[in-house]
């Protein structure tokens, strides 16, 4: 007969055999994102489960996607391009300026009254992936801007563009004019949640907005969530989970967004965090899933490109003739940049002389730029300092001459700084 004691151990055993089996299966359910749908009537996110790259990650990769690019998010040094300057549609990471403007506008713990106009009916376009808002439900800026970058959901977006600007035509005027502000010359924009095709963007334009996007701490930490419970109406909380698959399979993803539709097509940008180091990639109408290609170019970057010290501060930099005479010059900061690790062109160097620049300048003046390219990739800009002023060159002839040689060297240095 079996002792009370025995049956205890042999209970304690098979709970804690039952807790670590457990804890096996969430691990492996937390590896791979789960299935969704997003509340309340969504449609199932198009979530690999793994993500075919290429074996050496050192050599330019080649992305299906119509364009794409790949960039340092802290510097905006552009690693790869393809097409990066043809107008797409973007499908629903417009939704990253609607978030933008949101958090410039309202605090987070503001709280919106529903609107009817962001209501969606079952069948209108665009229901497929909506929180299900209600009008005259009540809900915090914090977890409809959850819904928006999560969930990706439509009436999230209309919600807080009439929240901001009172309707959504002008909320779709302060976007079109933040994109201007911004330099993002080739966007255009014609609805808050990116349903609209005839809304478009690029890859160079997105970098712009994306940089924009990260100086605001909240966003990162929003789009780096996996999931988020928003409360809804009767007591049942809505649960959101981020479409961006990259979480789950990509070590180091802290967001952005997806987007798709069939004019766009498969659309993300992904950024993602290693060893100190911010990538942003950025894919335009993918044949298939996007994320693929994203951890593509990210690992690309990531392994195909180390920091190089180019320039330091205080070095030599020859001279460079301003109106009136020759000064030296000196290197007025330390530059460094991602440089591939393979195949690299050896970095070239151009002076830009300032045309405003004339003798004689004041010791530590910047009389001029010093550009450094690899191809026809900017690694960055350092000014051209003047560490001292030599005496000042001895003049001859007539003053007109004197004259007409200092307005000729005016109209070079303006032409060279045109030129450049």
């Amino acid at each position: 007969m079996i002792s009370t004691r025995a049956r205890l151990v042999a209970v304690v055993v098979v709970v804690l055999v039952a807790m670590i089996a457990l804890d096996a299966g969430a691990a492996t359910r937390s590896s791979v994102p789960p299935p969704t749908p997003v509340p309340p009537h969504g449609s199932p996110s198009p979530f690999p489960t793994s993500l075919a790259t290429p074996s050496d990650p050192t050599r330019e990769p080649t992305v299906p996607a119509a364009a794409a690019l790949l960039a340092d998010l802290d510097t905006g040094q552009v690693l790869y391009a393809k097409d990066p300057v043809a107008p797409r549609p973007i499908a629903s990471v417009t939704k990253i300026m609607t978030a933008l403007l949101t958090l410039e506008e309202l605090p987070l713990d503001h709280v919106v009254r529903i609107d009817p106009q962001a209501v969606f009916e079952r069948d209108d376009y665009g229901a497929s992936s909506t929180l299900g808002l209600r009008a005259g439900e009540r809900v915090s800026v914090e977890d409809l801007l959850y819904a928006l970058l999560l969930g990706s959901a439509n009436d999230a977006a209309d919600a807080l563009a009439i929240a901001v600007d009172g309707s959504v035509p002008a909320f779709v005027r302060h976007m079109n004019a933040r994109a201007s502000a911004l330099g993002m010359l080739q966007t255009r924009f014609f609805s808050a949640g990116g349903l609209d095709d005839r809304g478009h963007s690029t890859p160079r334009d997105l970098l712009r907005l994306v940089r924009a996007a990260q100086e605001v701490d909240v966003f990162t930490t929003i789009t780096a969530a996996r999931f988020h419970r928003i409360p809804g109406p009767g007591g049942r909380d809505r649960v959101i989970q981020n479409r961006n698959a990259l979480l789950w399979l990509y070590a180091g993803t802290v967001g952005t967004k997806t987007g798709t539709t069939a004019g766009a097509g498969a659309c993300l940008v992904a950024s993602a965090e290693r060893d100190g180091r911010h990538l942003v990639a950025i894919v335009l109408d993918a044949p298939h899933e996007p994320f693929s290609s994203a951890a593509t170019l990210l690992e690309y970057g990531f392994e195909g490109w180390e920091v190089e010290e180019l320039v330091g501060a205080g070095e030599p930099a020859g001279t460079v003739q301003i109106r009136g005479g020759t000064v030296p010059v000196i290197t007025g900061v330390d530059l460094e940049a991602l440089v591939p690790v393979r195949d690299a062109e050896e970095p070239m160097e151009r002076t830009i002389v300032d045309p405003r620049a004339a003798f004689p300048p004041v010791p530590g003046e910047q009389v001029g730029v010093l550009v450094v390219r690899s191809g026809a990739s900017v690694l960055g800009r350092v000014p051209l300092v003047v560490p001292s002023v030599p005496p000042a060159p001895a003049t001859s002839g007539p003053w007109w001459a004197r004259a007409a040689g200092a307005i000729g060297g005016a109209v070079v240095d303006g032409v060279r700084a045109l030129a450049a």
